[in-house]
């Protein structure tokens, strides 16, 4: 009989990809998804269980009978029109999913957090042991998530079978929303880059993020963190629009614009368009405050411990670019593809 693995957040992007993987692996997958949601179409043979994160009933009957759960549910947005809902879901959310999971005997728990929870030192990309404190985190996101790792972490210490996964900026197929790194690969198809400041990222192919949780949940070390990124990935702003630019024939934007400058910009707009107009912000304040660092990562432990894949980093940009194009988020460039798909290991899902 097929073990049965509850995953939240089966309808968002990093989620959907760990829900597929997971059948693949020949698991009984049940997604916990909220009334009105709906899975993508390539997941409707998996079993849904209607619920939310944030109620506890839902959640207690969604994950009765799993061997494992994935928590992968979470608020990712640098702007929010209820200021109290990343806590609620991120936090909160958290809380319950783990505290019910352990409650029905569930004997692998993996949960998603985010490379966002780690301090970045100067000369070296960061590792699972630099963990960051309060001060180190900007913005609400990263603190509901630093609080939600600090209860997985807790509740570890005290015998739960709870291993972590901190994904660092993962690019792929089937970014709906998009994220905040998808919206960067949307705006410079879409010609609204003018300029960019000095900041960079580690970024990975959202496949191997979504392997690198199947790995954690059959291979990982309860109360140990594995940062799912790629060694290849450490890329400043500039690289990526640069290859973008070689893939597309678009051209890449030549202005650097000063990080302090783009915090000022987004202090502004937020103040306009947040406050007084009620809309998202064209230049969110969180992501404006976190380009102060370059959140470079090494993902050796998870490739070693693990076995993570490394696809090529090109390959996710590709990829990420071919999607946002045949899904309309963004028209085709003249000379697309200019360059073409590079390859590694095997083709993501669409």
């Amino acid at each position: 009989m097929s073990r049965t693995v509850l995953v939240t957040g089966a309808t968002g992007f990093i989620g959907a990809h760990v829900a597929a993987a997971l059948a693949e692996r020949g698991y009984a997958v049940r997604a916990l998804v909220r009334p009105g949601s709906a899975l993508p179409a390539h997941l409707g043979g998996i079993e849904v269980a209607a619920g939310d994160v944030r109620e506890r009933a839902g959640v207690a009957a969604a994950v009765a009978g799993c061997w494992g759960v994935v928590h992968v549910a979470a608020r990712y947005a640098f702007w929010e029109r209820e200021p109290d809902e990343p806590f609620r879901t991120n936090v909160e959310g958290t809380r319950i999913v783990l505290e019910e999971a352990v409650r029905a005997g569930a004997e692998r728990i993996v949960h998603t957090s985010t490379v966002g929870t780690l301090r970045f030192p100067q000369g070296r990309p960061a590792t699972e042991d630099d963990r960051g404190g309060p001060a180190d985190m900007v913005g609400p996101y990263k603190r509901t998530k630093w609080e939600a790792e600090r209860i997985a972490r807790r509740m570890g210490a005290a015998g739960a079978p709870i291993v972590i996964v901190q994904p660092t900026a993962p690019i792929g197929p089937g970014d709906a929303k998009p994220t905040p790194t998808g919206q960067v690969i949307v705006d410079f198809l879409r010609h609204r880059l003018p300029a960019y400041v000095d900041t960079g990222l580690n970024l990975v192919h959202v496949a191997d993020v979504a392997e690198g949780h199947a790995l954690a949940l059959e291979r990982g070390q309860p109360g140990r963190a594995y940062l799912l990124g790629q060694r290849e990935g450490n890329l400043t702003l500039a690289g990526l629009l640069s290859m973008l630019a070689q893939m597309t024939g678009l051209r890449a934007p030549r202005v650097r614009v000063p990080v302090n400058l783009a915090v000022a910009m987004a202090h502004l707009d937020g103040l306009v368009e947040g406050r007084v107009l009620g809309r998202e912000p064209r230049i969110p304040l969180e992501g404006a405050r976190m380009a102060r660092k370059h959140m470079w990562a090494d993902p050796a432990r998870a490739i070693t411990e693990l076995g993570l894949p490394e696809r090529p980093v090109a390959q996710a940009v590709w990829d990420a670019a071919a999607w946002f194009i045949d899904q309309g988020h963004a028209p085709a460039p003249a000379a697309w593809p200019a360059m073409p798909r590079p390859t590694g290991t095997q083709a993501a899902r669409p």
